[in-house]
């Protein structure tokens, strides 16, 4: 199995209210960075900070390491647009980073992405991929794409309350500079990224495209950053069976529409528990309460642990912990910038999904 994991960034993330609070626009734009830094080597080496919230919870990128240091996986990480480099190799697509969707094009290239990560795609070896992403601000960016859609539009979020109606105002004034609104990109999806989206959501679905008409089997491992990959997919043609595998904290938040708009896609749902709530650890906890829910590949990761490892993958998730400086009290022992959206930085939603 082959965790592909794009990652990139988009100046929506720097928007008031959108990112995770505490979040500096110096310091998110390295969360992307450092989450593939983390996943490649269990820590950040190039990147200056640990993508961590203030109160603790760290960015799903230790847990995906957690998984990956149990039951070993490949990893490919994609430049899907990084504004800071990383340490960790990385496939270079040639993608730039994405604009605030309230200028007028979001994604110049969009179409371009999505065709050089079609080749990539239909390029690979291999029979089962999961494909994941970190982008600060991807839960706006997938808004504004579902809605661009005409698509039933709920995203997540990394922050225990969901600021949905900032992140609705948000995708207006970006139509509106469009000079588009609910639907106009019905049947368009490159175009309504390029208008509204980033370009993450290009790469993951150009990668998807290839590899499923390639014979492949994929999972798009996140949450309602993935139905809104999904739903490009299923506009710009791709009939092909596709999975989304997430987690019980992203099925938790979204209630019955996760489920029906994995319906309404065809996608097979896989949900997750980990189980942090039977454990007494302050990363878990933040977990439980809301502050991160999905992200960095979390859910499909998760997804490929049989039951009986996953106290493994929870006894290595507290060792990732501590490894990055997070103690169980609540403290960090670095210099720590929750610089997106996991865990205050999480990827917004996906790291929210």
């Amino acid at each position: 199995m082959r965790v592909i994991l794009p990652a990139g960034t988009t100046e929506t993330a720097l928007i008031d209210g959108i990112s995770a609070a505490g979040a500096s626009p110096d310091l998110m734009e390295h969360t992307p960075s450092a989450d593939v830094e983390i996943l490649a080597y269990g820590e950040p080496t190039m990147a200056p900070v640990t993508p961590v919230s203030p109160n603790g919870c760290p960015t799903p990128a230790a847990v995906t390491r957690a998984v990956r240091e149990v039951i070993d996986f490949d990893v490919s990480v994609v430049d899907a647009g990084l504004a800071q480099p990383t340490g960790a190799p990385a496939v270079d697509l040639g993608i730039e980073p994405g604009a605030d969707i309230r200028e007028p094009v979001a994604v110049p290239d969009a179409r371009a992405i999505f065709d050089r990560a079609h080749a990539y795609g239909s390029s690979l070896p291999d029979d089962e991929l999961l494909l994941g992403e970190t982008v600060p601000g991807g839960t706006t960016t997938a808004l504004g794409v579902l809605t661009a859609l005409g698509e039933p539009a709920g995203v997540s979020s990394s922050l225990p309350k969901n600021p949905i109606e900032r992140k609705r105002q948000v995708v207006d004034e970006a139509l509106a500079a469009s000079d588009a609104s609910a639907g106009s990109f019905d049947g368009r999806p490159l175009e309504a990224i390029r208008a509204v989206g980033d370009p993450v959501q290009a790469t993951v679905a150009g990668i998807a495209a290839g590899a499923l008409e390639s014979g492949i089997d994929v999972t798009l491992a996140g949450g309602t950053q993935m139905v809104a990959v999904a739903t490009v997919l299923r506009h710009v043609g791709v009939d092909a069976p596709l999975s989304i595998a997430t987690t019980s904290f992203v099925e938790r938040e979204q209630g019955d529409r996760l489920g029906e708009a994995c319906y309404r896609l065809n996608c097979q749902l896989t949900v997750t528990d980990p189980g942090f709530d039977a454990r007494d650890h302050v990363s878990m906890e933040r977990y439980c309460a809301g502050v991160a829910k999905e992200g960095v590949a979390m859910g499909g990761a998760l997804s490929l642990v049989p039951d009986e490892r996953m106290e493994a993958v929870l006894d290595r998730f507290e060792a990732v912990c501590g490894r990055l400086g997070i103690e169980d009290d609540g403290g960090s022992g670095s210099e720590t910038g929750n610089a997106s959206e996991p865990a205050n930085s999480t990827p917004e939603d996906d790291r929210a999904p």
